[in-house]
């Protein structure tokens, strides 16, 4: 007995011993100090729909707007997208279908739209003409694809050598009107009558100061070329800078007080919904201890995964080269995935930079909205900025020969 009681008395003191141990310190996770942030209007909400390359771009004219002294306002989302999806509906069919006929765009689609078409305020045209109260494309999207086909299937099987009706493209007109509404072709907004034309030109921003840059080693540095990814519909060209002057690009345009409309590939496992960021980590391998790199050297490629991406805290990123952001290309692992706009930056509780970002996903997220990523992430990940070229620095405006 006394055994027993003394025995018990051990395993006693042994727990209360244990319990007197501190706890383990919980992960300390990404704490993020704001550097720099630019003016910008408020989050929006893209929902169902594949028009982050229109809000994104019109997120950063806005900015443009007030930069310039401008008021705030919201321009029309669906005012771009329901004229650039007509012209992308009638290229689609004079291609005989051999063109990517989705609601996908790229930035210069919104210049483009604005000066084709003008522009409006979101409260004169929000382009919800469908019973919802959010945009909802997945009804859309098939029935313009059923149209421009069914137009194309008919032609094809005409014996006058494929001949288009006079109709097809009301028909798209009308389509498009059903879904979006009809355009106004006046509108007044706070005292004034505008045209949709007028109205843009209102704007105290001028869309020949905005150039669209890239980084790829398959075309030669300082010239422009076509993008070749599926969204750019309409063959227009962006610059193509070395990787450093990219990079140059949007540290100077933000410093100089610009936005940036980025276009990116949110596809990594380096980039986290729930935890409102963007990194490209690699094993600390130089960091790791004789018997800590061996255990690495074992693991299988998932578990490395599990341990590179808990996100937990901030850890060692890879070194992005010029060679690997055009691998990525190549093999289909960096595309044009989304269109977000980057408003400032920031640095992380050890000091290390990044980039913060505006999203077009409602205020999701930790940071209502608003998102980080690393210097390496955009630097791998960037397809396109598209910039104002005021803040482009002279030396790279010289020798792409643009004034």
């Amino acid at each position: 007995m006394k055994k027993l009681i003394l025995a018990a008395f051990a395993l006693c003191s042994l727990l209360g011993a244990e319990a007197q141990k501190p706890a383990p310190a919980p992960a300390e996770g990404y704490r993020f100090t704001d550097v720099k942030i630019l003016p910008v209007t408020s989050v929006k909400d893209q929902s169902r729909s594949g028009t982050c390359w229109c809000y994104s771009t019109l997120s950063f004219l806005e900015s443009e707007i007030l930069r310039a002294g401008g008021p705030e306002l919201d321009l029309s989302v669906m005012w771009i997208v329901r004229n650039i999806y007509f012209e992308k509906a009638v290229k689609y069919v004079r291609l005989h279908g051999c063109l990517n006929l989705a609601v996908g765009g790229q930035a210069h689609d919104v210049l483009h739209g604005i000066e084709a078409y003008g522009i409006v305020p979101t409260e004169i045209y929000p382009g919800l003409n469908y019973g919802y109260d959010k945009p909802n494309f997945d009804e859309i999207d098939a029935v313009i694809k059923a149209y421009a086909d069914a137009v194309i299937a008919a032609a094809e099987k005409r014996k006058d050598g494929g001949k288009l009706t006079t109709a097809w493209q009301a028909g798209l007109n009308g389509i498009l009107d059903a879904y979006f509404g009809v355009m106004p072709e006046k509108f007044t907004y706070k005292g004034k009558e505008y045209t949709p034309a007028t109205f843009a030109a209102s704007l105290p921003i001028k869309l020949n100061d905005y150039v669209e840059f890239s980084s790829f080693t398959h075309h030669p540095f300082y010239t422009e070329f076509a993008m070749e990814v599926p969204d750019n519909w309409n063959w227009d060209k962006v610059w193509n800078v070395p990787l450093d002057e990219f990079m140059e690009i949007i540290d100077n345009s933000l410093e100089k007080g610009y936005t940036i409309a980025w276009g990116t590939d949110v596809s990594e496992k380096g980039f986290s919904r729930t935890k409102g960021l963007g990194i490209i980590p690699e094993a600390d391998i130089e960091g790791m201890e004789g018997t800590e790199a061996e255990k690495w050297g074992k693991l299988t490629q998932k578990e490395k995964d599990e341990a590179l991406y808990k996100f937990d805290k901030p850890g060692k990123e890879r070194s992005i080269t010029q060679e690997l952001r055009q691998e990525s290309y190549d093999n289909y692992e960096t595309t044009d995935d989304h269109g977000m706009q980057i408003v400032g930056t920031a640095v992380d509780q050890n000091g290390t930079p990044y980039y913060k970002v505006k999203n077009s996903w409602n205020t999701a997220g930790p940071y209502e909205g608003y998102w980080y990523f690393s210097r390496p992430f955009v630097a791998y990940k960037t397809m396109t900025v598209l910039v104002n070229k005021n803040a482009v620095p002279k030396e790279i405006l010289k020798k792409i020969n643009l004034k």
